[in-house]
C-alpha cells in the first residue's frame, strides 16, 4: 500500500494544477493516479495529418483570469501562444451568422429579421412572465418560438437527445445574455450588443495542440504521477483507493477529479445518496478529423441542422498555425450516420459533458458536503459534475490547494 498526504485522482487540468500548486507551496507528499498513459484529460492532443488534434474537442485558454494565465505561462510561456478574438458562427438553414444568434439577427435578410424580432417580442421574458425552471421552457421564454425552433431546440437535442427535457436553468450564466432592447439596437446599428459569450478572446498554442501545456505540467512532477492506474474502488471512510490493477493507495486527503460514476465501487455513502449519485448524467462525444479546408474565417461553427450528425465544427486551420482541415464534434449516439464517410481519425470521449439536470445541484451539494467531511474533495468538471471550462477548473484547483495547504 502506498500512502501519501494528498492523493489526487486524475491528471487532467484540475488534478495537475492542484498538485503543482501544492508543490510550489512546498508540499512533496502527494501522488496523482491517472488511467491514461499521459497527462491532460479531456484537454489532451495528438498529431493527425501533420498537425495537432485536440481529442476532447474545442479547448481554448480564456484571457479573463490573469492568475490562471500567469500560472500556465510558467510552463508554456505567453510568447508560445497566439491571441485570438472569437469568431464563432451558427449555420441555420442557408445562412451563416455570428454567435450569439439574438445579437446578430441583422445579418439575415430583412424579412427574416422581422419574423425573428416579432417572435422575441412575444417571448415570456418580455411579457413579464415568470422564468421557468426547465431548460426547454426557458428557451421559448427567453428567445421566442422562432429561435427555439430554428436553432436552440435542434442544436441542444443533437447534444443531449432525450436528456433535454430533464435539464434545469441554474447553469445559464454560461450562455450569452442579450436583452430584447439590445437585440433591437444590434439590428438598427448592425453590430453586437449584450454580454459576450465565454472565450470572447482566447489563447491557443502556436506550435502545439492545447494538450501541450498539460504535458509540460505533468513532466515537471513526473515522480509524483503514476499512469495506467484506473480507479476501481474509493472508500471514503478509510480514504483508500484500489485501481483496476489491484494496487492500493491511501491518502490523508483525497482529491477526486474523475467522474463519480466511473468508480465501480464507491463506499462510505449512505444507500440513498449512492443511488442518487448513480443517476448523474453525462454525454459521450466523438471528435473526428476531416482533411479538407473550409472557406470561412470562423474558429468554430454551431450546426443545428438535424440532418447532419455533428453539432459543431472546429475549424482547425483558423486557430492552429500551419494546419489544415477541421474537426467534427458528435454525440456518440449519432455517429452511425457517418457510415459512408471516410474516417481518417476519430476519438470517443466517454465522459465529455456533465449534464445539468434539474436534480443535479441537490445531489452534488449533498455529495460534496458528505465527502468533504470525510476529507475527500470533489474538484473540477467531473469532481463537481459541472461544465467548467479549463480556465475555471484551474482557478478552482489553485484556490483549493492554497486553502488545504494553509489549513
Amino acid at each position: 500500500m502506498e500512502q501519501v498526504k494528498y492523493l489526487v485522482l486524475g491528471a487532467g487540468p484540475a488534478g495537475l494544477c492542484f498538485a503543482k500548486k501544492l508543490q510550489e507551496l512546498g508540499e512533496e507528499s502527494f501522488l496523482i493516479l491517472e488511467k491514461e498513459e499521459e497527462a491532460g484529460g479531456l484537454c489532451r492532443s495528438c498529431m493527425v495529418d501533420g498537425s495537432p488534434f485536440d481529442i476532447g474537442g474545442g479547448h481554448f485558454l480564456d484571457v479573463t483570469r490573469p492568475e490562471v494565465n500567469a500560472f500556465l505561462f510558467q510552463f508554456l510561456p505567453e510568447e508560445e501562444w497566439n491571441l485570438f478574438h472569437r469568431d464563432s458562427r451558427i449555420r441555420v438553414k442557408n445562412h451563416e451568422i455570428n454567435h450569439p444568434f439574438e445579437a446578430h439577427i441583422w445579418q439575415l435578410p430583412l424579412e427574416e429579421q422581422v419574423e425573428y424580432l416579432e417572435s422575441i417580442a412575444k417571448a415570456g421574458c418580455n411579457l413579464g412572465e415568470e422564468m421557468p425552471k426547465q431548460f426547454v421552457d426557458w428557451i421559448h421564454w427567453k428567445l421566442g418560438d422562432r429561435i427555439a425552433k430554428d436553432y436552440m431546440i435542434p442544436y441542444n437535442q443533437k447534444m443531449f437527445a432525450d436528456q433535454l427535457d430533464s435539464l434545469g436553468t441554474y447553469w445559464l450564466e454560461k450562455l450569452p445574455n442579450v436583452s430584447f432592447r439590445e437585440t433591437l439596437l444590434s439590428c438598427l446599428e448592425k453590430k453586437m450588443y449584450g454580454k459576450q459569450p465565454g472565450h470572447a478572446s482566447f489563447y491557443y498554442p502556436k506550435a502545439y495542440g492545447y494538450g501541450e501545456v498539460w504535458l509540460r505540467i505533468g513532466a515537471s512532477m513526473k515522480a509524483h504521477i503514476q499512469y495506467g492506474q484506473a480507479v476501481k474502488s474509493l472508500d471514503l471512510d478509510n480514504k483508500q483507493v484500489v485501481t483496476v490493477n489491484g494496487k492500493v493507495y491511501c491518502g490523508e486527503k483525497i482529491i477526486t477529479t474523475i467522474p463519480w460514476n466511473s468508480i465501480e465501487n464507491l463506499t462510505g455513502l449512505d444507500t440513498e445518496l449512492l443511488q442518487q449519485v448513480r443517476t448523474l448524467k453525462s454525454s459521450a462525444i466523438e471528435t473526428r478529423y476531416v482533411a479538407e479546408d473550409l472557406d470561412t474565417k470562423a474558429h468554430w461553427i454551431y450546426m443545428p441542422d438535424e440532418n447532419l450528425p455533428y453539432h459543431r465544427i472546429l475549424v482547425r486551420h483558423n486557430f492552429c498555425t500551419d494546419s489544415k482541415g477541421y474537426w467534427l464534434e458528435t454525440r456518440t449516439e449519432r455517429i452511425g450516420a457517418y457510415d459512408s464517410m471516410e474516417n481518417i481519425f476519430s476519438y470517443i470521449n466517454e465522459y465529455a459533458y456533465p449534464l445539468n439536470t434539474c436534480d443535479k445541484p441537490e445531489i452534488m451539494d449533498c455529495l460534496l458536503k458528505v465527502s468533504r467531511e470525510k476529507q475527500v474533495y470533489g474538484l473540477g468538471r467531473w469532481g463537481e459534475h459541472s461544465h467548467y471550462n479549463s480556465d475555471v477548473t484551474v482557478e478552482k484547483a489553485l484556490h483549493l490547494a492554497q486553502e488545504m495547504y494553509t489549513c
